[in-house]
């Protein structure tokens, strides 16, 4: 009778742990870790988490060495990863890193709830404790036991890699900072997120972080984080294709331009306001407007230079 009772305490035990909301900063990694199909040159390989295959496209340049660092590229709403690995393979030779474009499917994630909110509720804009997923669920779950797969069939040594996501794609990144804080990211880049999540505990989720399990994020540590928000000077179209207007998209400003400078404007008031230690950067690029491969030949330099 004992042991039916400690089983069962044990199982209880687990339910709890992975109902918990409390999650969010765990980073599941597959058990065990399944070497992924990668080699020095360009290709794609096939890396299955919670039976989802999720197609992953890379470059790996012929000088790599066991300190090359991997810069994870999330492609925009078009779901174009392997035209982000292809823009890529020349700035990956030329900075010596290992370019990693998975491609997030709207087969498997819409495009609001299933990606650019990382599949955390059912509802990204009705969240509740009830429609909370599974973390295992999360897109955002994707990137570290890629990373580590990555890791064993190359024999990198580096502990941490780089995150760059352009238009949707920087809108993954940027709540993969909130959702994932003990994930291994060193540098990151959001450009051209056409609207974001700002650190405000009274704004409502997904324009803040009331009302979610972001509500226990510690934003002193979060405004520290190596992060450069980039967006285009001519990206200033308030009728852009998918470019989110409501009451509190538009409070941070009618285009990409005026919402990131919005986004970084309110971050920097915050950390003056606490005395926090800042580390984010805005870079608003001359004469560009709407436009991939400026911004990512600009994020490579901000990485690397």
């Amino acid at each position: 009778m004992k042991s039916i009772l400690n089983s069962f305490l044990l199982i209880f035990t687990i339910f709890i742990i992975s109902c918990s909301p409390a999650g969010s900063s765990f980073s599941p990694n597959p058990d065990p870790i399944i070497p992924a199909e990668i080699s020095t040159g360009t290709g794609m390989f096939i890396f299955t988490m919670n039976d989802i295959d999720f197609e992953v496209f890379y470059h790996v340049p012929s000088s790599y060495t066991a300190s090359s660092k991997v810069v994870f590229a999330m492609h925009g709403g078009g779901r174009d990863a392997e035209g982000v690995r292809n823009y890529m393979i020349n700035i990956s030779n030329q900075y010596n890193f290992i370019v990693v474009a998975p491609k997030v499917s709207s087969s498997d994630f819409s495009l609001g709830d299933g990606y650019i909110l990382g599949n955390v509720y059912v509802d990204g804009d009705n969240p509740s404790t009830n429609t909370l997923k599974n973390e295992n669920e999360w897109s955002f779950s994707i990137i570290e036991p890629i990373f580590d797969s990555i890791n064993i069939s190359l024999s990198l040594m580096n502990e941490k890699y780089n995150l760059f996501g352009y238009s949707a794609g920087g809108q993954f990144v940027q709540r993969f900072l909130l959702f994932k804080p003990n994930a291994r990211f060193d540098k990151v880049v959001i450009g051209a997120a056409g609207w974001f999540t700002v650190p405000d505990y009274t704004t409502p989720f997904p324009y803040g972080l009331n009302n979610s399990i972001l509500m226990s994020t510690n934003i002193n540590s979060l405004l520290m984080k190596n992060l450069f928000i980039q967006v285009g000077a001519l990206d200033n179209d308030p009728n852009s294709y998918n470019l989110r207007h409501n009451e509190y998209a538009d409070a941070q400003g009618l285009n990409r331009v005026t919402r990131a400078m919005y986004f970084y404007n309110f971050a920097q008031s915050i950390s003056e306001s606490n005395n926090y230690n800042f580390n984010w950067s805005l870079h608003i690029l001359p004469e560009v407007g709407h436009n991939f491969g400026p911004l990512a030949e600009n994020a490579c330099d901000l990485m690397f230079n």
